[in-house]
């Protein structure tokens, strides 16, 4: 597991064009987030993000993932905004802070995710479909779900 301000295993958009610091991996261009893996320490700060987007996933649930690095936080101004929980591949639960929903931050935490996969798959509401769509999963209906996959 990577600490937030060391620079292992952060990424941003310094690695698709953005300006990074190389002392501690974070965006200077005030704009992109820094996209790492999240630690025990983030738990609260993600179960926040998840909660306000009204999704289920517990405490548990997130402290497992954390600790086998299958969850990814977007920081940005040293808070936490977004969050991606996985379990392998499949994608549990995603989430961005409301104040920041509509600027690419659940775009650069899909992608992150996909860096480290090659593949990712969600169920999913009908109500989330087009974010699933414009980030190039295809979708199917499967038991009365919307099921997603997006292959590298």
């Amino acid at each position: 597991m990577t600490d937030a301000n060391d620079g292992r295993g952060a990424r941003d958009a310094g690695e698709r064009g953005g300006r990074t610091d190389e002392r501690d991996g974070r965006t200077c261009d005030g704009g992109s987030p820094t996209i790492r893996n999240g630690t025990e320490r983030d738990l609260l700060a993600v179960l926040r993000v998840l909660e306000g987007a009204m999704l289920d996933v517990g405490a548990n649930q997130i402290r497992q993932r954390t600790e086998s690095e299958e969850v990814l936080v977007a920081e940005r101004d040293g808070r936490v905004v977004g969050a991606l929980v996985r379990d392998g591949d499949h994608v549990e639960a995603i989430a961005v802070h409301p104040d920041r929903r509509g600027t690419g931050i659940g775009r650069t935490l899909v992608e992150a995710a996909l860096d480290e996969t090659g593949r990712l798959t969600a169920a999913f509401r009908e109500e989330v479909r087009p974010f699933y769509e414009r980030l190039g999963f295809d979708v199917e209906e499967r038991d009365e779900r919307l099921w997603g996959e997006r292959i590298e």
